[in-house]
């Protein structure tokens, strides 16, 4: 096997996924089995200045490098060989965001992540003027919130991009886009498979007087679906990604895609009546859909899998942050007792806790709300945790709050998806870091959702694999030949997973904790209001 996957190294017989996501950038290389055969990562955090959710180009780029340096370390340890020429390259990044440019390149504004929350005016009007839902996050929201701003940049815009968009772009020179990431910047027609011609026309029509030099057209990537080539490493690509110069211009690029899109190649989550969700900082549950939503929800946005079909996206800011920030105060604490326990160890111990914990939480209450949350209308983050004087308050009630809490506000749109809509699902899988104790938020999602969950064994592996496998589906797939079938026949085939099943009590335990929940939102969004500036500063 060593020999087999040596020999893939030195021919070039590999794809390579990086995904840039919110804490961590990961690289995956795979080889002809689309087995992960290397790996690099490095970590990073959101800052937030001058109230501004933002990364720095600097950030970007410096960890990319590095990310990159360590996957080539990886291989060099491993396999004795230098990485110098893979088969194929693919470039994965958070959703939606603002990247804007001028004509030279240079950035006209902070980067603003999908973690903002200060555009509601323009999704606002925009959802009225199109007809269907465009949240906060999307990019043609922050663009219109900038127009309404009356910002001075806005007439030097010359590209407008996602992460994904901007890295490729700098590694190939082309100005392109995988649909599912598209369809997270503006609406997208499904048949047409580009932008919807009449929005773009009615976008263009509400800044028409302020005489801006662009249409919206103009100023968006090209649409490309899974399976078309994106372009080739340039030799300045390939000087910016490795600095030691060993990497070799010319390695094909499929087109670059949304974390959520990778998110669905990881899980074989592509064809109808199939979902997956992704918990890790934010959580955002995806169903492929078998017909169009009867009416427009505002906490359910449509997006596209890699390959064009309809998905449901239900997406709340927060998740696992304030969790993580609770498991460091007993790091913390358990270091000042003269206990060394590793992540891995830790995290294990409050999730079983948390397993011991009431069914419905003991009368304890969780808003892990680091950003502001634009599911449950709230502003700015405020986590908040709340208890009454009665409730049953120890440990275990109050890991399994932290863990309900962080699915809450995604089930809200869940709940409407299947009891509104009547949406059915086949299966739905479940991947981030939220699942990497076994057994722990995998029951707890099948409980909230009353739906069976199932984690595959490659879960792990995560977005950066979905994305190297995207890579690989533009290499290999033969004349004809559909992502869901490359998915099903070639890379997941007798792939096992572990299911868990809703148990009844603990579902009726988690709908009382949920009602408690949707009452309570009311002092979450006063926090929000009367706390301004009092529990954040800016860095």
């Amino acid at each position: 096997m060593k020999n087999q996957r040596k020999e893939a190294i030195q021919k070039g017989k590999t794809a390579l996924g990086i995904e840039l996501g919110s804490t961590r950038i990961k690289a995956v290389l795979i080889d002809e089995t689309y087995e992960p055969i290397a790996s690099g990562s490095h970590s990073w955090e959101n800052q937030l200045r001058d109230g501004i959710w933002t990364y720095s180009l600097e950030e970007v780029w410096s960890g990319l490098r590095d990310c990159y340096r360590k996957l080539t370390e990886n291989v060099r340890e491993q396999y004795g060989e230098e990485l110098t020429v893979i088969g194929s390259i693919g470039i994965s990044g958070m959703m939606h965001g603002y990247l804007a440019f001028d004509r030279e390149g240079r950035l006209l504004a902070p980067f603003r992540t999908w973690r903002n929350t200060i555009s509601g005016e323009a999704a606002e009007e925009l959802t009225r003027l199109f007809g269907v839902n465009v949240p906060e996050r999307w990019s043609i929201a922050h663009l219109y919130q900038a127009v309404l701003n009356g910002e001075e940049h806005v007439p030097q815009i010359d590209y407008l991009t996602t992460l994904a968009g901007y890295i490729h772009w700098k590694l190939t020179g082309r100005k392109v886009l995988g649909i599912g990431d598209a369809s997270g910047m503006f609406p997208v027609d499904s048949a047409a498979r580009d932008y919807q011609k009449e929005m773009l026309e009615k976008f263009d029509g509400l800044t028409e007087k302020r005489s801006y030099p662009w249409k919206l057209r103009d100023i968006l990537p090209q649409i490309l679906t899974a399976g078309q080539p994106g372009g080739y490493l340039t030799k300045e690509g390939a000087a910016l990604l490795d600095t030691a110069g060993r990497l070799e211009p010319g390695i094909p690029f499929c087109p670059p895609e949304g974390d959520a899109q990778t998110g669905m190649a990881a899980t074989n989550c592509i064809k109808a009546r199939t979902g997956n969700i992704s918990a890790g900082t934010s959580i955002f549950a995806m169903v492929v859909l078998e017909r169009d939503l009867s009416r427009l929800h505002r906490e359910i946005d449509t997006v596209m899998t890699p390959d064009g079909k309809p998905v449901a996206m239900a997406h709340a800011n927060n998740c696992a942050s304030d969790l993580d920030a609770w498991v460091g105060i007993f790091r913390e604490f358990a270091r000042e007792a003269g206990v060394t326990l590793d992540d891995d160890a830790l995290y294990g111990l409050l999730y079983r806790k948390a397993m011991e914990g009431d069914a419905d939480c003991g009368g304890l209450l969780s808003y892990g709300y680091l950003s502001g949350e634009s599911m449950t209308q709230v502003e700015e983050g405020r986590p908040m945790f709340i208890r009454t004087p009665d409730s049953a308050f120890h440990l275990a009630n109050f890991m399994r709050s932290h863990l309900y809490g962080a699915l809450g506000a995604m089930k809200i749109g869940m709940d409407i998806l299947m009891r509104e809509e009547g949406v059915r699902l086949d299966r739905l899988l479940g991947h981030g870091g939220l699942f990497k104790t076994k057994g722990t938020a995998q029951k707890i999602l099948a409980d909230a959702l009353n739906t069976p969950v199932m984690v595959m064994d490659t879960a792990g592996e995560g977005g950066p694999w979905g994305m190297a496998l995207l890579a690989a589906f533009m290499r290999d797939c033969r004349e004809g030949e559909f992502l869901e079938n490359f998915l099903e026949h070639r890379v997941f085939a007798g792939n096992q997973g572990t299911m868990e099943w809703p148990d009844p009590e603990t579902v009726k335990g988690y709908e009382t904790y949920q009602k408690r929940y949707q009452d309570g939102l009311a002092v979450e969004r006063m926090a929000s209001k009367c706390l301004k500036g009092c529990s954040m500063t800016d860095e």
